[in-house]
């Protein structure tokens, strides 16, 4: 049975190197993935998925208004598939994670997302709030805080590196914009905990 998974974290953990890692499992063992990612997101490059390790892979795109669910069974009439894995999966909108969790239901194909829990406000992206209510499975991919605690927040910084607490919530960017933290340290940087 196919299920849903969701693989959160914050920044700089490594979850496009794991959803690229997982697709090579696929297909080293005779399988073929469906790669999704954001149309927006062009860090490496329009319709690829890349890791900071150096590794990436071709990927379809969507768009904030693109039916996932439609797209999902056009790539499975077109051949074998055994698994969808999509980038970014915090930039899907509410309705776009039910299609996706309706391909998996209703087209027994298992999708496994990949992205931020929480923006660099502390608060949820509409994409991981709704994987969060949905999700079969979830899988925290961890990474560390300078101070060596786990990080679980992020923050948007400046050209001078201090924390910035408005914006839109959304903003493609990578290590020169933003630091995971943990929630101690996002307090300290967001001026809600004195330092120290």
């Amino acid at each position: 049975m196919a299920k849903l998974y969701f693989h959160y974290s914050t920044m700089n953990a490594g979850k496009s190197t794991l959803l690229l890692q997982a697709s090579y499992n696929y297909i080293e063992r005779g399988m073929q993935t469906y790669l999704m990612t954001a149309n927006f997101d062009d860090r490496a490059g329009t319709g690829r998925i890349g890791s900071r390790i150096g590794i990436a892979a071709k990927a379809d795109t969507y768009a904030i208004t693109s039916d996932l669910f439609e797209m999902i069974a056009a790539r499975l009439d077109a051949g074998p598939c055994a698994c969808v894995l999509i980038d970014e999966a915090q930039w899907m909108t509410r309705e776009q994670v039910w299609q996706v969790a309706r391909a998996v239901d209703d087209l027994n194909v298992p999708v496994m997302c990949y992205g931020l829990r929480v923006d660099f406000r502390g608060e949820l992206f509409p994409g991981s709030a709704a994987l969060l209510a949905l999700a079969d499975e979830m899988r925290e991919v961890r990474t560390i805080c300078h101070c060596g605690r786990k990080a679980t927040m992020v923050i948007r910084v400046d050209a001078e590196g201090r924390a910035l607490t408005e914006g839109a919530q959304v903003e493609v960017g990578g290590n020169d914009r933003y630091v995971s933290l943990c929630r101690v340290h996002f307090r300290e940087a967001t001026g809600d905990r004195p330092a120290g």
